[in-house]
């Protein structure tokens, strides 16, 4: 009892409970939390066209190469399988130091991550599209007609991933589960990422940056890991 209580004491990352559910749920979750972001990483590079071209050229984009697409959509799948699990995981890492900073992370990020499957609807459309010959002109009449909770979801997934993301970093650095330096990668990762797929166009750089947010997560998981040995049954 004694040992148990000093470990607490001196070892404030470590404080709570690990994640519900017996010793596959401990060791799981920690191993999705590096992975969505990753998919998204990679995703982003190999998206064949760029978000800020119009329906034109990006539907021209994919036609020219479906079977990059192809790729974006089994990574999109994938990253919509374990961005949320990845934020369950964090926000249990959190809360017992920061449980007011957790919730917001929380109610921003898992909305926006949820949203991603919305998203991926324009790209699933044209892939179908492009896959079964149908014309260009009728596959950039249905990217412009999607219903309006698209534009919902895009909404959403924006203001939430960018900002959640930015306040996930500020609870990193307030409860030091991870390196200062970590952190702050962590923080700026998705602003970085908003630059390079709205205002100067880069998949190198979007690249760069959600692998930033993969690096913070990653670091997290480790923490995660360690304090689910430490509070474990023996």
């Amino acid at each position: 009892m004694t040992t148990s209580t000093s470990t607490q004491a001196t070892t404030p990352a470590v404080h709570g409970t690990p994640p519900a559910g017996g010793t596959l749920t401990r060791w799981l979750v920690p191993v999705l939390m590096p992975v969505g972001p990753a998919a998204v990483a990679l995703l982003r590079y190999l998206l064949p066209y760029s978000t800020t071209e119009d329906s034109q050229a990006a539907v021209a984009a994919v036609y020219a190469d479906p079977g990059r697409q192809s790729v974006v959509l089994w990574l999109g799948l994938i990253a919509v399988l374990t961005l949320v699990p990845g934020v369950y995981g964090v926000v249990g890492l959190l809360r017992p130091l920061a449980p007011r900073l957790t919730a917001a992370v929380a109610l921003l990020l898992v909305p926006a991550y949820l949203a991603l499957g919305v998203l991926m609807s324009a790209d699933i459309t044209v892939w179908l599209a492009a896959d079964n010959g149908v014309d260009q002109q009728t596959a950039v009449l249905l990217w412009e007609s999607m219903h309006p909770s698209f534009g919902v979801a895009g909404g959403l997934f924006v203001l939430g991933h960018v900002s959640g993301t930015v306040l996930l970093g500020v609870g990193m650095w307030r409860t030091r589960v991870v390196p200062r330096w970590v952190a702050v990668a962590t923080a700026i990762s998705q602003p970085l990422h908003f630059v390079a797929a709205v205002v100067w166009p880069s998949p190198p750089l979007d690249l760069f940056a959600w692998s930033l947010t993969a690096l913070g997560m990653g670091y997290a998981a480790a923490a995660l890991l360690r304090r689910s040995r430490q509070v474990a049954p023996s």
